[in-house]
């Protein structure tokens, strides 16, 4: 068994224009369910409804601890075609931390091997410190290029519990891509990171489904971040 779980850094409020929880209610809930320190990651443009650039501008005036909850502030920045991200320096400068994640919404599947380049492409940006939901075969990757990848350039990969919990076939072959993607993270000595990938308040610290999986794939606690704070805090080189 591992140790519990205490952050959750991929979440989004009701300015990312499809959630449906405040910054506030977010904290709350993580209180509520023991979480030490929460990441509010907004949705960069590209998606639906989701902020303005202009947001990233104010988050100093966001309390940085809510309900006894550490506050971190990023963004959940889009893969673009060419390995482009869809926040341009001016803005990913003012967050703390960023994710970049592949989108139906502003990304056409290019193949495995197009994919896995411009993903690569966006990890290399200093502020990228996440790989949100690589795990569907609408957009393949190639996990043997992708996870030492991952490692040479500080970026952990995350498990998403939400990909668990939606329809069948949403996200394609999910299991069988993180069956994957976890050996070599083993491998490698890459480490990763669980989020809840939150909508809504009742969802954030919603761990179960893959924590349940990393047991059954036997993979070691010390490669996962959501264990400890400081690791986590080390890892993005962040400081209050």
């Amino acid at each position: 068994m591992y140790n519990k779980f205490i952050l959750d850094m991929h979440t989004h409020t009701l300015a990312s224009g499809h959630a449906y929880g405040t910054i506030r209610e977010m904290a709350q809930a993580a209180a509520e369910k023991g979480l030490e320190l929460l990441g509010i990651s907004e949705h960069a443009p590209g998606i639906p409804g989701t902020v303005d650039p202009f947001y990233y501008c104010n988050l100093s005036v966001v309390p940085r601890s809510l309900y006894g909850v550490e506050v971190i502030l990023g963004s959940e920045v889009n893969v673009l075609a060419g390995g482009h991200l869809s926040l341009d320096d001016e803005w990913l400068d003012k967050l703390d931390y960023a994710i970049a994640g592949i989108h139906a919404t502003c990304y056409e599947d290019a193949g495995r091997e197009a994919n896995t380049d411009n993903l690569i492409a966006c990890m290399r940006h200093p502020k990228i410190k996440f790989v949100s939901h690589p795990d569907d075969d609408h957009t393949p990757l190639d996990y043997e290029r992708l996870v030492p990848a991952a490692k040479e350039n500080g970026v952990a990969l995350e498990v998403n519990n939400s990909s668990f919990l939606k329809r069948e076939g949403v996200r394609l072959n999910y299991r069988e891509n993180y069956r994957r993607m976890l050996a070599l993270c083993k491998q490698h000595h890459a480490p990763i990171i669980v989020n809840s990938d939150a909508h809504d308040p009742s969802a954030v610290g919603g761990f179960d489904e893959a924590r349940k999986f990393l047991q059954e794939q036997d993979f070691p606690e010390e490669l996962i971040l959501n264990v400890a704070a400081d690791r986590l805090k080390r890892f993005i080189s962040w400081q209050a």
